[in-house]
């Protein structure tokens, strides 16, 4: 069990660090500059506006495959965030991306279902990812992301897991 005294940048470091060991198992969003701002349990998602990002140079807009990559992947790192956090916090495990076997696996996806809203505008875009149901072998989790105003979304979607066995 984890020390209840375990000092605050103690507990910080821990939470960081297995964010970024969950985070740097996905090349792909390391290749699109994917990060996350991590408040306790709750996690955001960012992707900084890149070049590369463009699909449609004429609007400009980011590409729609970015955007479905994007919400895709918060959500598989959200559900993976979700179903280890009591581990984590009980100290069961310590994931590290340098040592072999130490880092969950993540879900795969079943389907997936993107909502385009409006047009991705050349910066920055962010994502936050609900776990609706999460059972022992399924999972269903709905993703928003927006820009300058979380209100005006410029995507959602709707993704089913097949959750990693032990």
């Amino acid at each position: 069990m984890a020390d209840r005294n375990e000092p605050l940048h103690q507990i910080k470091s821990r939470r960081d660090s297995a964010l970024n060991a969950l985070v740097s198992g996905v090349p792909y969003m390391t290749w699109l500059g994917i990060r996350f701002d991590r408040r306790g349990d709750e996690l955001t998602a960012i992707l900084p506006f890149d070049e590369k990002l463009i699909g449609n140079p004429l609007l400009p807009a980011i590409h729609g495959g970015v955007t479905a990559a994007f919400l895709e992947v918060t959500a598989i790192i959200e559900l993976a965030w979700t179903a280890m956090w009591e581990d984590l916090e009980s100290g069961r495990i310590a994931p590290d991306a340098a040592v072999e076997g130490s880092l969950p696996r993540l879900p795969k996806t079943i389907d997936f279902t993107v909502d385009y809203l409006r047009s991705g505008l050349p910066r920055d875009a962010y994502a936050r990812a609900r776990v609706v149901r999460s059972g022992r072998r399924y999972a269903s989790v709905h993703v928003e992301a927006w820009q300058d105003n979380r209100a005006r979304l410029i995507a959602q979607a709707t993704g089913h897991f097949l959750m990693p066995q032990p």
